[in-house]
């Protein structure tokens, strides 16, 4: 149960998932397969356990001699070409003869995921976005906007963990209010200053962190939110044709990103009911986590990869709502020339300003 392919039944032509929909849709003779209809090929991930040579589990130890390089070997079975791969990458598409692969492997017994938010928007979306992106910079080199050609684009599903947690917090501020006023003689000012404290509890539902080293986190926190109105019961069909990743950093690791999340968005909520005076300081903060359930998912993420002088550009957007990120490069000569060109105009405006100036202390 090492590979699972997922073929057209009419033309057995590779297919993969069609975002939006629980179909499975063929290039190729434009067959559709209900994704209902293939879930009985999951029904054995969860009763599925690793050789007692290769143990994988939350903790994350146990690995293979293969693996603790970091690297993993499959053979294809429609071509029988042979795929080296990172050992964490769960889905992928057979380089020789684009058959769309998923290791089971990666996602069987404690390693299945709870839920998946299936991709909402395809490629042609994040292409478009792309080019939304582009529009209004002046300043991007012409040649990266019409002659870079993009190197990779991949619809990706990245590992998170999801935090449940309460929040007990006491937090205290130093705010002021001040007054002014005059008469005939002074003129007044009036500063008052409080003592604010705060007191309650907040509950978080879903808190993600990106469980996959590959991906910065800066990117995926980027994009979010995700909405899991659109969240389905993990199945490996909503792989198909697409990049999936297990995690390599576990729930214990990612707990501190979480709590550190958690505990920001506490403090803002409690910062923003302190109103009504002109400044306010915070003092002190006490937050008290109380840890629930933590969930295990995917989510999609179209990840778009370029380059220019010889530097590498990497753009994401979120697979469901479309939120699109990434740094554009800088034309530094056009650059220098618009700073000319503001600093022509201002030097004439300057000049005509001099002389009428001039004209008019000659008339007076």
């Amino acid at each position: 149960m090492a590979l699972q392919e997922f073929k057209c039944p009419n033309c057995g032509g590779a297919v993969q998932y069609n975002p939006g929909t629980r179909e499975l849709a063929c290039p190729f003779c434009d067959s559709v397969i209900d994704m209902d209809a293939l879930a009985m090929m999951d029904e054995e991930l969860d009763s599925y356990r690793e050789p007692e040579s290769v143990k994988y589990g939350y903790e994350g130890d146990g690995w293979s001699e293969g693996e603790q390089r970091g690297f993993s070997v499959y053979s294809c079975k429609s071509c029988g070409g042979e795929i080296i791969c990172e050992e964490t990458l769960g889905a992928t598409v057979c380089p020789f003869c684009d058959n769309t692969i998923v290791m089971t492997s990666k996602f069987a017994g404690t390693l299945r995921p709870e839920i998946i938010i299936p991709f909402k928007l395809g490629k042609d979306a994040a292409l478009r976005s792309l080019e939304n992106h582009y529009t209004g910079k002046r300043l991007l080199p012409a040649v990266f906007k019409d002659k870079n050609h993009l190197e990779d684009v991949k619809g990706v599903y990245i590992p998170f963990w999801l935090f449940d947690a309460d929040a007990d917090a006491h937090m205290e501020y130093h705010a002021t209010k001040t007054r002014r006023w005059s008469d005939s003689r002074y003129h007044y000012t009036e500063v008052s200053t409080f003592r604010v404290v705060r007191d309650g509890s907040i509950g978080f539902n879903h808190v993600p962190v990106d469980g996959s080293r590959s991906v910065d986190n800066t990117l995926t926190e980027s994009i979010e939110p995700y909405s899991l109105d659109d969240a389905d019961r993990f199945q490996t069909s909503y792989l198909a044709g697409y990049y999936a990743n297990k995690y390599d950093v576990d729930a214990d690791e990612s707990s501190i990103r979480a709590n550190e999340r958690i505990r920001n968005s506490t403090s803002a909520a409690f910062a923003a009911t302190v109103t009504g005076y002109d400044s306010v300081t915070p003092k002190s903060t006490n937050i008290r986590l109380k840890k629930g359930v933590i969930h295990y998912a995917l989510f999609p993420v179209w990840l778009l990869n370029t380059s220019w002088q010889d530097r590498g550009f990497l753009f994401a957007m979120n697979g469901q709502t479309g939120k699109f990120v990434g740094d554009l490069p800088l034309d530094k000569a056009l650059y220098y020339k618009w700073i000319a060109k503001i600093f022509r105009i201002v030097a004439a405006a300057l000049l005509l300003i001099t002389q009428i100036f001039l004209t008019f202390y000659r008339t007076a």
